[in-house]
């Protein structure tokens, strides 16, 4: 595992090859977590085979399936792909396939906890206190997770970590980000516990601490061990930058991680903290249920606020984390071309991560390697995030003149 990142005498080349823990990356460019939405049955399809394989291809160092849940309750919803033995040949048929285009694959694991759809999933939804949230309309409150939930929400994310090893992935990534469970313990707002996991920073974080080391100690040295930590919230009373790094030291202290990718924003209060850029209402509510889609169109502009887009937009946020941890970091937002890499990689960052612009433009990594001029086409529109419901892709695809 690693522990601290090399001194660093000059700034490295972002399409070089890489060393993240014990796997080699062919450059430092990672295909990040958006949920595909193209497992209709809770199980791997060609689509999302294909999804993957296009970043392959296009010349990623590592892409990342998401989100791949540690219990049936743990989903988003239903259409997800939840750790069960029936679900290993296709994820094994998937890293194999992506490992023939020369990139390597991770396996993003974790529990939605309040982010989980408990309409979708007929199951009732946990989260470090009892709350009520936008995803548990019409079925009452989010329960809080006992003790024995607790108990086994860490052996099942141990026991996805060694089923991800043993189905191919190179490396696992714990989602403790955007108020998923792991996330709801770290922010002082969905967290009111009174017992050990409760309180003080190093109490909420101690269950990310243990979900952490319970995969570390199931993969080894098997895997590279990444985790997605919320630098903040973006929400009145949420984590905020100086408690999210006085968890991350607590994480590197622990020597569980080879890498911390750093996001932010709220999947239930503050979405659009993540994404920056437009903000495509009209989209959103047509993917919900009737009484929803009404909700989000009278009050939709409160709980999704613009944004406007920047390029490394998260920069400025992750410098403190920079300057403090020894860890590699991942550093995402706004990252769409040769000169944003380059400049993530002499702030200190060992990696940069993709998304959204890689949706349009899967081959988006080869044509820079050919071109560091080349710019990315993507236009922040955000309307490929209601697609997710439907096979995440770039509607505008299909509007656009092809590249020649």
């Amino acid at each position: 595992m690693t522990v601290a990142s090399n001194p660093v005498t000059e700034t490295p080349d972002p399409l070089a090859p890489a060393q993240l823990g014990p796997v080699t990356l062919r450059n430092r460019v990672l295909k990040t977590a958006t949920f595909e939405g193209y497992a209709p049955d809770a199980l791997v399809t060609q689509d999302l085979i294909d999804f993957h394989l296009a970043v392959g291809n296009g010349g990623v160092g590592m892409t990342t399936v998401a989100y791949l849940a540690v219990a049936p309750e743990g989903r988003t919803e239903r259409r997800q792909i939840w750790w069960r033995p029936e679900a290993l040949p296709g994820l094994r048929q998937l890293t194999d396939a992506v490992h023939a285009t020369g990139a390597k694959v991770s396996a993003q694991i974790g529990h939605a906890g309040p982010v989980s759809d408990s309409h979708s999933t007929k199951l009732k939804s946990i989260a470090a206190s009892r709350c009520y949230t936008m995803t548990s309309m019409g079925t009452g409150l989010d329960r809080p997770a006992t003790a024995d939930d607790i108990d086994r929400i860490i052996a099942a994310h141990a026991q996805a970590a060694t089923w991800a090893v043993e189905s191919g992935f190179d490396a696992v990534e714990v989602h403790l980000g955007h108020n998923y469970l792991a996330s709801s313990f770290l922010s002082p707002r969905l967290n009111h516990r009174r017992d050990e996991f409760g309180g003080s920073i190093a109490c909420r974080a101690e269950f990310p601490r243990r979900l952490l080391a319970a995969v570390r100690s199931a993969v080894g040295d098997r895997a590279a061990v990444l985790a997605k930590l919320n630098m903040e919230d973006g929400a009145r009373r949420g984590l905020h930058p100086d408690e999210s790094l006085a968890a991350a030291r607590l994480f590197e202290a622990d020597g569980n991680l080879d890498a911390l990718e750093l996001t932010g924003g709220s999947s239930l209060l503050n979405p659009m903290f993540l994404f920056k850029g437009d903000v495509p209402l009209a989209e959103f509510a047509k993917t919900q249920l009737p009484v929803v889609g009404v909700g989000l169109r009278v009050f939709g502009r409160g709980l999704f606020k613009h944004y406007p887009y920047a390029p490394l937009y998260f920069l400025d946020l992750a410098r403190a984390f920079r300057a403090e941890l020894h860890l590699p970091l991942v550093l995402i937002g706004g990252v769409t071309d040769h000169d944003g890499m380059t400049t993530a990689m002499a702030e200190g960052f060992e990696f940069v991560g993709m998304a959204r612009a890689l949706l349009m433009e899967p081959d988006l990594i080869n044509r820079i390697a050919a071109d560091r001029a080349t710019r990315a086409r993507c236009t922040h529109c955000n309307r490929c995030v209601p697609t997710i419901y439907s096979g995440t892709r770039c509607p505008l695809l299909d509007e656009l003149e092809p590249v020649a």
